[in-house]
C-alpha cells in the first residue's frame, strides 16, 4: 500500500514538473489575429502546438472586428492586429493589458495587381482613372482600409478614387484576394501581400513622398486572458528566431531601417481616424448608385 501511495505522488509530481515545462495542463490558447498576419502566423501557431504541446486557435479577420468580439467574448490570449492603430483603440477601451504590445514585424503600403498588372496601374493616380476597378478594405473595420483612406487623403485622391472602388474588403486576406483572383483591377494594401502569392500577384511601389505613414504589427495581451505566463510565452516564441525566420520568408520586414527604405520621411506608428469627408463621399455615392 504504501509503495502504491509513493509512485502515485511520484507520478503526480512528474505530471506536474511536466505541465511547468510544457503546458501540458492548458488545453488551448485564443489567438485574435489580424489578416495581415495569416500566412505566418498559421506556420507560427502550428509550430508552437508541436513544441509546447499547446493547441492555438486562431481566430483571423480585421484588426476592428477582433477587438469587438474581444470586448464581448471576454476572451483571449493573445490580439494580434495589424496596426498599432487598434493597440491604441484597445487601450483606450481597457481590453488589452497596458503595455503588453511589442512589434514583431513592420508593414509597407503598396498598390497590388492581378499578376502581370493587366490594367497598367503605375501610381496613385492611375486609381482614377475612369473604368479603373479599385479594392481596399473597409476601413471602418479593416486597419489596411485605414491606411488606403490616409493615403488618398493626403495626396488628394479620396474622392476620385473612392468612386472608382468597386467593393470594400473585410479583412487584409480577403482584400488580398481580390487581387490575386482578379475580381479588381488594383487594391491598396501592403507590399508583403505580393509576396503571399507571387504568381497571381505584383505590387507597385507607391512614391515614397506619398506614404504618409509605415505601420508596424503589435502583438499584445488581452486582459482577460486566462495563463498570462502562457500569453507571454506565445509572444516571445513569436519574437524567437523561429517566429522572425517564418514572417521574413513571407517577405516581412522586421528592421525599422529596411520599412524606412520604402518611405525615409513617413511616419511610423500612431493612429488615424476617419476624416467627415469620408463619409460624405461615400453618403453621396450611395445615393447615385
Amino acid at each position: 500500500m504504501k509503495k502504491w501511495l509513493v509512485a502515485g505522488l511520484i507520478g503526480v509530481f512528474v505530471i506536474f514538473c511536466m505541465g511547468e515545462n510544457s503546458f501540458a495542463d492548458m488545453q488551448s490558447i485564443t489567438v485574435f489575429c489580424g489578416s495581415a498576419n495569416k500566412p505566418p502566423m498559421e506556420e507560427i501557431a502550428a509550430k508552437f502546438k508541436q513544441d509546447k504541446n499547446v493547441e492555438v486557435n486562431m481566430i483571423f479577420g480585421g484588426s476592428g472586428t477582433l477587438l469587438s468580439q474581444i470586448e464581448l467574448s471576454k476572451k483571449g490570449e493573445i490580439y494580434l492586429p495589424g496596426s498599432p492603430d487598434y493597440i491604441i483603440i484597445a487601450e483606450r477601451k481597457k481590453q488589452i493589458i497596458e503595455n503588453s504590445d511589442q512589434i514583431v514585424a513592420y508593414l509597407v503600403p503598396a498598390i497590388i495587381t492581378p499578376a502581370g498588372n493587366p490594367a497598367n496601374v503605375k501610381g496613385l493616380e492611375d486609381l482614377a482613372r475612369p473604368g479603373i476597378r479599385v479594392g481596399i478594405g473597409n476601413p471602418e473595420t479593416v486597419c489596411l482600409g485605414l491606411y488606403g483612406i490616409e493615403i488618398l487623403e493626403t495626396n488628394n485622391f479620396l474622392e476620385p478614387v473612392l468612386k472608382n472602388v468597386v467593393t470594400f474588403g473585410g479583412s487584409c486576406s480577403k482584400t488580398a484576394n481580390l487581387a490575386a483572383l482578379n475580381k479588381v483591377d488594383a487594391i491598396l494594401g501592403w507590399r508583403v501581400f505580393h509576396f503571399w502569392n507571387p504568381e497571381r500577384m505584383d505590387f507597385v511601389a507607391i512614391n515614397p513622398k506619398q506614404i504618409p505613414r509605415i505601420s508596424y504589427i503589435p502583438i499584445s495581451i488581452p486582459k482577460y486572458t486566462k495563463d498570462i505566463n502562457l500569453s507571454k510565452a506565445f509572444i516571445e516564441y513569436t519574437l524567437s528566431p523561429i517566429g522572425r525566420s517564418i514572417y521574413k520568408k513571407y517577405g516581412y520586414l522586421s528592421k525599422l531601417e529596411d520599412a524606412k527604405a520604402f518611405a525615409p520621411q513617413a511616419s511610423v506608428g500612431g493612429e488615424y481616424n476617419l476624416p467627415d469627408k469620408y463619409f460624405e463621399i461615400i453618403k453621396d455615392l450611395w445615393k447615385n448608385k
